[in-house]
């Protein structure tokens, strides 16, 4: 089965900001986020990847590229398709507006106790932004198996909530529980899916090393007690 390396974008001005960028134009790295992404790509650079799959939106765009500089060395020349299904949430009429000016709006709170009934005036709801996202990684995931093998890996550069949203569908986890996982800036998140169910390797990583990607087994492997053969020397904020 193929492996997706789920990489947040480094931060940005609206993120130093506490601004609720969304999808305004125009919105790029700080010099944090650059040296956050720059990281980010040293360590995938010691893994093959098949593609790059980015957002359309600039900052996912800077932090592929970053990534895509860096796999110079591998004998897979990637692929760097643009994905909308990837892209940030529609948060409407709270696009570009202060965080802290946010938290006093009713639908703050639903929001964090239980996203599946929040829809942003004027935007999607997060439903659908999960929706959207897990089937758009599917699809791709699928892909890249199908042409490259078993053993393909690739990364796919999107946005807080919606990498949230993608690992708690990979983690079996109702939406309304999706605000419990943390994805930072430039951290890396790994999921193989497998043909009974995904497996999450690691969640929001900042250090370690992946070069144990690079021997990916293509067989779904499950030991008794939850025992792995291979080691995965991952640091997570969670």
């Amino acid at each position: 089965m193929a492996t997706v390396i789920l990489v947040r974008h480094g931060r940005t001005t609206a993120n130093a900001s506490g601004i609720l960028a969304g999808r305004t134009a125009g919105v790029r790295l700080d010099k944090v986020g650059r040296d956050q992404a720059l990281r980010a790509g040293e360590r995938l650079a010691a893994v093959p990847l098949v593609a790059v799959v980015s957002s359309p939106l600039e900052r996912c765009r800077q932090t592929s590229r970053m990534i895509l500089d860096l796999q110079a060395e591998s004998p897979i020349v990637p692929v760097s398709p643009i994905e909308a299904g990837i892209t940030e949430c529609d948060y409407g009429l709270w696009q570009g507006r202060p965080l802290k000016e946010l938290a006093a709006e009713d639908l703050w709170s639903v929001v964090q106790t239980q996203p599946s009934a929040a829809i942003f005036p004027g935007g999607e709801s997060l439903t659908a932004m999960q929706a959207r996202s897990v089937s758009a990684i599917r699809r791709h995931d699928a892909a890249f198996e199908s042409q490259h093998g078993a053993g393909a890996v690739w990364a796919a550069v999107s946005h807080g909530d919606i990498i949230k949203s993608i690992l708690a569908d990979a983690l079996g986890m109702h939406l309304d529980l999706f605000q419990r996982i943390n994805v930072s800036p430039a951290s890396i998140s790994i999921v193989r899916y497998g043909s009974g169910r995904p497996t999450v390797f690691s969640m929001n990583t900042d250090a370690g090393d992946l070069s144990w990607l690079r021997a990916s087994d293509s067989a779904e492997q499950e030991t008794v007690g939850g025992g792995d053969s291979r080691t995965t020397p991952e640091t997570s904020h969670a």
